[in-house]
């Protein structure tokens, strides 16, 4: 493994916080990937880098050498990039923003409020499967965000050095046609759906072990489950082959109908991505309170879920503080 900035990136908030555990949180990763990423960096750098026990993490000799370097390398890398994006910025050239998604539930109406506010900007959308061939294509310079879902407490892979952060939560529901003996009830227990066959579309995060899990805990194992797109899981459920998991903003169409699960055995966090290093970083804090905003429009047809959202606070769009210089509409740094 080739030592990079963002391997620097790693030890000096490690170095900050005195803690793995912390300093996974401050970058948005899991702390089992962060661990796993610093191990990398000690093997190539021949040595561990920190003293570790249950008062935190201190910086060995070799450590301290590694922070000193880092704390001249970063800075000055962070001036080239600086300089290089005025250099861009004057040549007038219009804002591009490249947006990769997996079943993205709010892509449509970012692209929207981007177009909107932005109305010289090029904005282009790639569809896949797989966030795995999305964070390369970041890492590769051909997009320059993306969007996925994960299930549960679950993150995306940190092996491309993506930073992500946390756009919303919401439970899974689980689409019914409108005939089905439990659509009358406003929440469904897992477990009164044992009997039925299963139907995912590829890329769906909670049809794997979350699933699997959730109804283990309900106390039975899934019969059958057919996996196809979007639309060929609608039509399974319409024809009363098979029932769905589906996001809480899924609109059904005429003859199905959408319903919680009791006690929220499945919840969907929306992830958006980007590298750190790459150019769209600048505005990454902007598109992420975009696509915020996006979210917030796609509660719109859904009364009864922002109801259920206003009684169950710890669901629905993450918000915070933005803390330190952020991007303006024009990819310039403000304080």
């Amino acid at each position: 493994m080739n030592l990079e900035l963002r391997h620097l990136r790693v030890v000096c908030a490690i170095a900050e916080t005195g803690s793995v555990t912390k300093a996974a949180s401050t970058l948005g990763l899991a702390q089992p990937a962060l661990t796993a990423q610093l191990q990398r960096i000690e093997r190539t750098l021949g040595g561990p880098l920190f003293e570790r026990d249950r008062r935190g993490a201190r910086p060995t000799a070799l450590g301290e050498l590694v922070l000193a370097r880092a704390r001249v390398l970063l800075p000055a890398m962070k001036g080239l990039q600086d300089e290089a994006a005025r250099l861009a910025g004057a040549a007038d050239a219009p804002r591009r923003y490249r947006f990769g998604g997996v079943n993205s539930p709010i892509l449509g109406r970012l692209v929207h409020r981007l177009a909107a506010e932005q109305p010289q900007a090029q904005i282009t959308t790639y569809a896949s499967w797989s966030v795995d061939e999305l964070a390369q294509l970041v890492v590769g310079g051909r997009l320059d965000f993306v969007l996925t879902g994960v299930c549960g407490d679950s993150s995306p892979s940190a092996e491309c050095g993506l930073s992500w952060r946390e756009v919303s939560v919401d439970p899974v529901l689980v689409l019914l046609p409108e005939s089905h003996p439990l659509a009358e009830r406003e929440e469904v227990r897992l477990v009164d759906l044992r009997h039925e066959q299963w139907v995912a579309a590829p890329g769906d995060g909670c049809f794997g072990d979350c699933f699997a899990a959730a109804c283990a805990r309900a106390g039975f194992a899934p019969r059958k489950v057919y996996e196809t797109d979007v639309r060929g899981c609608v039509d399974l459920v319409d024809a009363g082959e098979a029932v769905a998991l589906c996001q809480a903003t899924f609109r059904p169409p005429a003859g199905l109908v959408t319903r919680r699960l009791a006690g929220v055995p499945l919840r969907w966090r929306l992830m958006f991505g980007w590298h750190p290093d790459s150019p769209a970083a600048r505005a990454a804090e902007l598109v992420l309170q975009t696509a915020k905003a996006a979210y917030d429009d796609s509660l719109a047809p859904h009364p009864a879920y922002l109801a259920w959202l206003v009684a169950n606070p710890e669901f629905g769009a993450r918000r915070s503080v933005v803390r330190g210089p952020v991007a303006d509409a024009n990819g310039v740094r403000t304080a």
